[in-house]
């Protein structure tokens, strides 16, 4: 079982930045994927990046390339995102899968535990 708390999202002007944390607790493995999915009023679900907690390589859509980051310091997962714009307005939610072997990186319906969510809000 794991747990994942997000936390750090709230209101910014275009162009802002904004640092989410997804904080991980019980049964994290070396093959655990940790992700970061999005989902605005009337649309679809999302991917924005992932992590893999061994390792550290990390996979992110285009539309976030070259504004958003992700890394991982200890159990936490952190999504930095600048520059940001208004259509990056969303619930954002942190996702884990524990054991993935695969070359690839997982979709959303592999990932098996969710976070709760957190607002963030671009104005313009």
């Amino acid at each position: 079982q794991v747990q994942l708390v997000e936390s750090g999202g709230g209101l910014v002007q275009a162009g802002g930045s904004l640092r989410l944390s997804c904080a991980a607790s019980g049964r994290t493995f070396p093959t655990s994927v940790v992700g970061w999915f999005r989902q605005a009023p009337g649309k679809d679900r999302e991917f924005v990046a992932s992590i893999r907690w061994s390792g550290g390589t990390t996979f992110s859509a285009d539309s976030v390339k070259g504004r958003f980051t992700i890394s991982k310091v200890s159990n936490t997962v952190v999504l930095q995102m600048n520059s940001l714009k208004p259509e990056d307005t969303a619930i954002y939610y942190c996702a884990a899968v524990s054991f993935w072997y695969d070359t690839t990186w997982p979709s959303a319906p592999e990932y098996r535990y969710w976070g709760q969510g957190t607002q963030v809000t671009v104005s313009s």
